[in-house]
């Protein structure tokens, strides 16, 4: 029997962000947090990336629910998470953020084939209110043609 594909989408991200570059993070989970993502109980609404004083990569707001099953060894569910990429990548990406108006935020987690979960994370710039009513508009003519409406 073949497991479903675990993913944990954040919709809001692409509405809000215009995604330049993006990237996979491993994730630095404790105790029961791989067993309530593998659940589907996490939720990245909100979620974002920040460096902390020695060159690390967080990701803040990042939601991951207790473990229903058992009291023992439960996780702090919005604790920041340490992620792991490699040092060329965070280089480019610190560089990259102190440039006016970028930042990082977490797009995608699922669980990869070995079984680790994975955060992909995209280097955005914030979208305009034009921008966004553009989105919208070109999201309906989508939708009209899949509909067959024109």
């Amino acid at each position: 029997m073949r497991q479903k594909k675990t993913q944990i989408l954040n919709r809001r991200a692409s509405f809000d962000y215009e995604f330049l570059e993006t990237y996979t993070a491993g994730i630095v989970l404790a105790g029961t947090e791989i067993k309530s993502i593998r659940a589907g109980r996490a939720s990245l609404v909100d979620a974002f990336c920040y460096f902390d004083q020695r060159g690390q990569l967080y990701v803040k707001g990042m939601n991951v629910a207790t473990y229903f099953w058992g009291s023992w060894g439960q996780h702090e569910p919005a604790r920041d998470r340490k992620l792991l990429l490699t040092k060329r990548e965070l280089r480019h990406l610190r560089q990259s953020v102190k440039l006016k108006g970028l930042t990082i935020v977490a797009v995608k987690m699922y669980i990869a084939d070995n079984g680790y979960a994975k955060l992909q994370i995209a280097l955005a710039k914030g979208k305009k209110e034009y921008d966004k009513r553009q989105s919208i508009k070109e999201k309906d003519i989508r939708r009209e043609l899949d509909r067959g409406g024109y």
